[in-house]
């Protein structure tokens, strides 16, 4: 993984000076092409225990365009293990790139009905030979490697609030254990009504921390993978101002709202953000052409 690319850049956009706050960006988009962004952290040490128990086959879980499908795929790939992705939802007639991309890496793909997919603990105990990783890198061992990417930023005390998109909440629990005292954590969550995530996100800290974070649910463009007019072209403003490539699925949402919260006059004058880039860009190829 080349983690010299990682590196926090300086957004200069107007809208900021104008309202004397500054805006950096961690661009874990830059560790790797597949691996992107905070999928290596979250999958690391599952991988480790597989690879130390002995395991033959790693199985996960996810949708047809899932980052963590592919990313665990290619992980799987160069560390010389079988892997099995349980995909949600009926086999399509054509399959997504990230599935084809999966397959091609020696991915097995198991398609389950999204009634079937809600049961998961049934699948895991009828395959009790492989090691599973749970959705997303959900659990205490998705979170000790999400840890670690704080670790990447060397002035992370002198920011006030540490902003990234939530899909299971792995990695805003990491970056929340790392967090200083001082510091507010904000989680956008991209998907509709997903009220149980707060309880999720407590289930992975220390008792001291469950306060320590804030979730906004009003920023998903109308649910998981759904997206606007409006979050397309704020994704091309940002490319053309600031060669700052973003996915509709994640990054963009997550980056949309801190610039409504900045008209909101949410931030404090003179305070410092820190937008996690969680990388995971492949889903824009689902957009047709020239979408952005």
């Amino acid at each position: 993984m080349h983690f010299s690319d990682v590196v926090v850049e300086h957004i200069d956009d107007q809208q900021f000076k104008n309202n004397d706050v500054r805006l950096n960006v961690l661009r874990l988009d830059k560790i790797h092409p597949v691996v992107s962004g905070n999928k290596w952290f979250k999958l690391k040490y599952y991988l480790q225990q597989a690879v130390e128990e002995k395991y033959a086959s790693v199985a996960t879980f996810g949708g047809a365009f899932s980052n963590h499908i592919l990313a665990a795929a290619y992980a799987c790939n160069k560390l010389h293990i079988k892997s099995i992705g349980f995909i949600r939802g009926e086999e399509p007639q054509h399959y997504s790139q990230t599935l084809l991309d999966a397959q091609a890496l020696g991915m097995q793909l198991e398609f389950v009905s999204r009634e079937a997919y809600q049961n998961k603990r049934e699948i895991i105990q009828s395959n009790d030979e492989l090691y599973f990783i749970p959705e997303g890198g959900y659990g205490s061992t998705g979170v000790k490697g999400a840890k670690e990417i704080t670790q990447l930023v060397t002035d992370l005390s002198t920011y006030n609030y540490i902003v990234c998109a939530v899909g299971t909440g792995t990695m805003l629990s990491g970056i929340i254990l790392n967090a200083f005292p001082q510091q507010e954590c904000i989680g956008i969550s991209v998907m509709k009504n997903n009220l149980s995530l707060q309880e999720e996100i407590n289930s992975l800290l220390n008792s001291k921390d469950r306060g320590k974070f804030k979730l906004l649910h009003n920023y998903h463009f109308g649910g998981y993978a759904k997206h606007t007019t409006a979050l397309i072209d704020f994704m091309n403003y940002m490319w053309a101002e600031h060669y700052l490539p973003l996915d509709f699925v994640y990054t963009a949402k997550a980056l949309f709202a801190v610039y409504d919260l900045l008209k909101k006059k949410y931030f404090k004058p003179t305070s410092k953000i820190l937008f996690i880039h969680s990388g995971g860009l492949q889903g824009n190829r689902s957009l047709k052409k020239r979408t952005l």
